[in-house]
């Protein structure tokens, strides 16, 4: 699979806006200190990985975001979150869900990974996940 849209270009505007965001709390400080010695071909790695679970979850839409196979996908998800960038509590997931519908790059580059729809989708698998837990 070809993720380019995450490559280079973006990866600094996506960062610009987080730090704007949400440079301070926590959760920042921990992205911050566990990518300050990544390389660029590393971040690209991470992005593709992550990309891939996107994928998965495109492959799983014709499921119901309740079914255990779609939330062992969301808890993967969760996991992968926390141990390449932040703790990933249910609640910044959550929100995390909400931001991949809200269009943009976010909801484009999931689509693009999984499918038309993979972003709905997720958002969808999050909430019932986060409901459970």
């Amino acid at each position: 699979m070809d993720f380019t849209p995450f490559d280079t270009e973006k990866l600094e505007e996506y960062a610009a806006e987080a730090k704007q965001s949400w440079g301070h709390t926590e959760a920042y400080r921990e992205y911050e200190q566990k990518s300050q010695n990544r390389s660029r071909e590393e971040e690209q790695a991470h992005g593709a990985e992550l990309m891939e679970l996107f994928a998965g979850f495109g492959a799983m839409r014709a499921r119901m975001p309740e079914s255990p196979e779609v939330q062992a996908q969301v808890e993967k998800l969760q996991a992968f979150i926390t141990e390449h960038y932040y703790c990933c509590t249910n609640e910044i997931l959550s929100s995390l869900g909400r931001m991949y519908t809200a269009g943009g790059d976010f909801t484009a580059n999931i689509d693009a990974a999984g499918g038309q729809g993979t972003a709905a989708f997720v958002n969808r698998a999050i909430e019932s996940y986060c409901r459970r837990k």
